[in-house]
């Protein structure tokens, strides 16, 4: 048997086993990253596999590596509106939430350790920055529900802090290792990783997503593989000219996930797929990496250590900056609860020992118990908290999940599957009673896992699946008829229009949008535009009832056969 033959076959046991033990996340009330970490303690050279691996360059590579692409999917997962919402508080968080962390906890390391000032500095700035991953698949598997700002400001946090953590330890690692002095040096440092993190991430996403959609590629499996190549690409060019590759991975996706490209749908599940085994890979080799009878010579040091992190920096950094920005009391106390630590601290933590600095085996050992109690005890108990901290709300519908079209440089178009929730504003009214924008086809319904054919008479029910083709500047509208939401509960809808039939009642604009138009319940738009105007219609004459206009679209001879629908923001307001 030759060697790589072990090698597989020892990988594939040890995903296997990664995977298994994910199912017993909420089982057992523990975050993934534990039990992942546990897997690799256990197949270490104190466990009962027995695997000696001592590489600290190999877990590095490796850890980098997997932290690219988990942070590459996460920014493919993340809104451009939930940016423009939170940047400002998320981006104080990551820069000078940090810092104060990591020199708070620092401080506190130097006199529990009985170190240098400067090596507990080091400690504090690795363990001073929240992990990605384990934020990432906290929130979205914790089976909690938070409002759209505070879900937003913790996972932009904890993507765009680590270049502040990095920074830091690298900072102080050239001032302990290189004696290199502070100044004018470690500014340019940190200019040149967030400034060039930032750029190269921007034009990478860019770029990617013109070649993306130009290029004509023999297999459709490739798609997904060119974006990956994509986001590595940033990370490398930034990496190589002293930027932040974390940083540039990050906005690439965030750049190319907020676009529209071929073959989208599936490069997501591909990438959700790729950053699942990353962090399993990750996770169990960092885990094989410690020896865990080293954790126990350190034990009361790493408590008190976590203790000061957890309980003192983190909230002193946190609560004045988010009090700045309008949080209240219970948010801030959850954002300061929810600063777990993960694979990042450990990986930096990986850097004093390839410095080869004297006592990094102590900064490792430490930094691994803090990890472990951070992610255990903060991790375990966030859903209690966010209840507690009564944060927590009743799950959304069933999202709408847009299916692939593979022509889509061709077709300006969308299929888009809603599953019909209880509080869909749809259940219990007729498709001819729904208000849908010109152009959106209702394609097909499935009820009880038989197929209905879509007709004017037919009755939608809870748990109804539709798969509806629909224009992309429509889909906002769409969402609102299906989702259960309000139009006035959409603060972008107030600059775009909406376009229905002329013969749509007024009643049924109500139903689905919540627009209340002048007129009787039972009228059309063509007969109130008729009705109303002194004139014959033409095409682009305007009705202003109050705070609604109505506009005259499209005519066939002398029929309105298409109402532009627009509501004032003054009326939008009212209704939020």
């Amino acid at each position: 048997m030759f060697f790589i033959d072990q090698i597989i076959l020892l990988t594939a046991v040890l995903i296997l086993l990664g995977i298994i033990s994910s199912q017993l996340s909420a089982r057992l009330g523990l975050p993934v990253l534990v039990l992942f970490l546990i897997v690799g303690m256990l197949a270490g050279e104190d466990g009962p596999g027995g695997i000696f691996f001592d590489n600290a360059e190999a877990a590095h590579s490796l850890g980098t590596l997997a932290l690219a692409l988990i942070l590459f999917d996460g920014g493919l997962q993340t809104p451009v509106k939930a940016i423009k919402q939170v940047w400002k508080p998320a981006s104080a968080l990551a820069t000078l939430g940090v810092l104060i962390t990591g020199a708070l906890t620092g401080v506190a390391a130097a006199y529990i350790l009985e170190i240098p000032i400067l090596q507990g500095l080091l400690l504090g700035a690795i363990v001073g920055s929240t992990d990605a991953a384990a934020v990432f698949a906290l929130l979205r598997n914790a089976g909690i529900h938070l409002n759209k700002k505070l879900k937003a400001t913790l996972e932009i946090e904890s993507a765009s802090n680590d270049p502040m953590a990095i920074f830091l330890t690298v900072g102080l690692l050239e001032i302990l290792v290189n004696e290199m002095k502070p100044g004018t040096g470690l500014l340019i440092m940190f200019l040149s990783q967030m400034g060039l993190g930032a750029a190269v991430g921007l034009a990478v996403g860019w770029m990617s997503v013109r070649l993306i959609n130009k290029i004509q590629l023999a297999a459709a499996g490739l798609y997904p593989v060119l974006v990956s190549a994509c986001g590595l690409l940033s990370f490398g060019i930034t990496a190589n000219i002293g930027g932040s590759g974390f940083l540039a991975v990050f906005i690439t996706g965030v750049v190319i996930g907020n676009s529209r490209f071929v073959f989208q749908r599936s490069t997501f599940l591909f990438h959700d797929g790729l950053a699942w085994l990353s962090q399993i890979t990750m996770f169990v080799v960092l885990g094989l990496l410690i020896t865990p009878t080293s954790l126990f010579d350190v034990w009361l040091e790493g408590l008190m250590i976590a203790f000061v992190l957890i309980f003192i920096a983190r909230p002193i950094a946190v609560m004045p900056v988010l009090a700045v920005f309008g949080f209240n009391l219970r948010e801030m106390t959850l954002v300061s609860w929810i600063g777990l630590r993960g694979s990042v601290p450990i990986i930096l933590a990986i850097f004093p020992l390839i410095f080869g600095l004297p006592g990094a085996d102590l900064i490792f050992n430490v930094v691994f118990f803090v990890v472990l109690i951070s992610a255990t005890l903060q991790g375990s108990s966030l859903a209690w908290m966010a209840r507690k901290l009564k944060l927590t709300l009743p799950p959304p519908v069933t999202p709408a999940a847009t299916l692939e079209i593979t022509a889509l440089g061709d077709v300006d178009a969308d299929i888009v599957e809603y599953t019909l929730g209880k509080t869909s504003r749809a259940v219990g009214w007729r498709l001819s009673q729904l208000a849908l924008p010109e152009s959106t086809v209702v394609a097909m319904i499935s009820r009880d896992g038989n197929v209905i054919a879509p007709r004017g008479s037919t009755l939608l029910q809870a748990e109804d699946q539709l798969f509806i083709i629909l224009k992309p500047h429509t889909r906002i509208f769409v969402d609102c008829v299906f989702s259960g939401k309000t139009y006035g509960e959409k603060n972008e809808l107030s600059t775009q229009e909406l376009r229905v039939k002329g013969n749509t009642k007024i009643t049924d604009i109500a139903r689905s949008y919540n627009i209340d138009i002048v007129g009787a319940a039972q009228d059309t738009l063509e007969q109130v535009i008729r009705s109303t105007l002194n004139t014959l219609p033409n095409i682009d004459a305007v009705v202003e009832l109050g705070d609604v206009k109505l506009y005259v679209r499209d005519m066939v001879a002398q029929r309105i056969i298409t109402v532009g629908v627009l509501v004032t923001g003054d009326k939008l307001k009212a209704l939020n």
